[in-house]
């Protein structure tokens, strides 16, 4: 496996790995054992993400296995709902004793494995190459993982050890906020 910064030609098959995962385009069944990305990113602002450096990419083989965002807090144009209220929760988020908000962070997510590649230590591997590319940027990554979406909490949480900072709730939906140290690769 092989994991890089993602490139704007990338666009179109980031787009499809991205659409197929979505809430939306899955069973209740899917999304209960494998989880489920939110948002609506299409081609165009997948290519624009990678062309701002805001996208890393794992392929396996030459293709797709995954992907995850990780983008500096003010560069989420028009954030959607969910970051929004992260954003407006900053001061009574504490990272290590400190409001988020006096802290150097980046937007960690969505974080998305094709189905074929699952199991196979992509997401570890796209998390340990986030935490690395943030180290220069920031102290932390933080995201969202709405509580129903518990092969996610079970991921991060469970499986990589991140630190739930606290929650908020979105028209009726709510969400856990979890942050990891960035930190240089090995």
């Amino acid at each position: 496996m092989r994991i890089r910064p993602a490139r704007p030609d990338d666009a179109p098959a980031l787009a499809a790995l991205f659409a197929a995962n979505r809430h939306d385009a899955l069973t209740e069944r899917q999304r209960a054992e494998r989880g489920f990305v939110q948002g609506s990113f299409d081609e165009a602002a997948l290519r624009a993400m990678a062309g701002a450096g805001n996208l890393l990419v794992a392929k396996d083989a030459g293709r797709l296995a995954g992907l995850v965002s990780l983008a500096a807090p003010g560069d989420v144009p028009d954030p959607p709902p969910p970051v929004a209220a992260l954003l407006a929760a900053q001061d009574r988020l504490r990272w290590e004793g400190r409001p988020l908000s006096d802290t150097r962070w980046l937007l960690y997510g969505p974080v998305v494995v094709g189905a074929a590649h699952r199991g196979k230590g992509v997401a570890r591997g796209l998390y340990e190459a986030a935490l690395g590319a943030a180290a220069p940027r920031a102290e932390v990554v933080v995201a969202f993982i709405e509580r129903v979406n518990e092969a996610s909490r079970k991921v991060h949480v469970d499986g990589f050890g991140m630190a739930v900072l606290g929650g908020y709730e979105v028209h009726g939906r709510a969400y856990d906020v979890v942050a990891a140290a960035a930190r240089p690769s090995a």
